[in-house]
C-alpha cells in the first residue's frame, strides 16, 4: 500500500474525542516522550521529570504532517510495550480544553491512552500518553538505527528538518540526566552522515 493511500486513514481527532476516561476533571497529567518534551505551545499548570513503565521509544512512527510529507514521510518517536523497560520524559498537568490543540498536533496516527505515570519523588498518577500503534496508517515499524538516521537526514516538512527533531530531543533527554541508546546511537550515525550539519 502506497504512502499516499495510508496517509488519509491516519487521522486520530474523532478518535481521541471519544476518549472519555478523563471526562469531568479539572486537569489530567499528560506524558511527553517526543516533541513534547521540548516544544510546548500549550500553556500548562504544572511541568515535572516523569516516567512510564514497560514502554520503550522507538523512531517507528511516519510524519506526514511535521517532519515529512505525504509522499516521503519522516520519523518521528512513538513508544512500543517492552517489559521491564522504562521511558522517561516530562509529565505535564494540563486543563481539558487543551486536549483540542494536542489532538491536532498528534493526529497524524496518534491515540491518547490512559497510563500510569510515576514522578521521581516515588508518587504515582493516572494520566494521558499519546501513541502511535503498528495498526496506524503512518507506522513505519522496525529498522536498523543506521537505516533510520539515514531516513531522517533526508526527510524535512513543514515544522522543519527531521534531523532537528531528533537532535532536540536528545538534548531533552540530555538535561533531563536520561540516557537512551535508540535515541543516541541514531544520533551518533546522523553525525556520521552529515546530518547535524543539514539541521543548521
Amino acid at each position: 500500500m502506497s504512502t499516499q493511500a495510508t496517509h488519509g486513514s491516519t487521522d486520530t481527532i474523532a478518535a481521541n474525542k471519544l476518549m472519555d476516561r478523563f471526562d469531568g476533571h479539572h486537569s489530567v497529567w499528560l506524558f511527553a516522550y517526543g516533541s513534547l518534551i521540548y516544544k510546548t505551545d500549550f500553556p500548562f499548570i504544572e511541568r515535572r521529570p516523569a516516567s512510564i513503565a514497560n514502554w520503550t521509544r522507538r523512531f517507528w512512527q511516519g510524519s506526514h504532517d511535521h517532519r515529512g510529507t505525504a509522499a516521503a514521510p519522516g520519523r518521528v518517536a512513538t513508544i512500543v510495550p517492552q517489559d521491564g523497560a522504562v521511558c522517561h520524559g516530562m509529565a505535564y498537568l494540563v486543563t481539558p480544553e487543551e486536549f483540542a490543540h494536542l489532538d491536532h498536533r498528534e493526529k497524524n496516527g496518534y491515540l491518547r491512552l490512559a497510563t500510569d505515570i510515576a514522578f521521581e519523588d516515588g508518587s504515582r498518577v493516572e494520566g494521558l500518553v499519546y501513541i502511535a500503534t503498528a495498526e496506524n496508517g503512518a507506522f513505519l515499524g522496525a529498522a536498523s538505527e543506521l537505516d533510520i538516521a539515514r531516513h531522517i537526514a533526508r526527510s524535512a516538512g513543514p515544522s522543519g528538518p527531521n534531523s532537528e527533531y531528533l537532535l532536540r530531543l536528545a538534548d531533552a533527554l540530555r538535561q533531563l540526566g536520561k540516557a537512551d541508546p535508540h535515541v543516541f546511537a541514531i544520533e551518533r550515525h546522523l553525525a556520521q552522515l552529515g546530518g547535524v550539519d543539514a539541521a543548521d
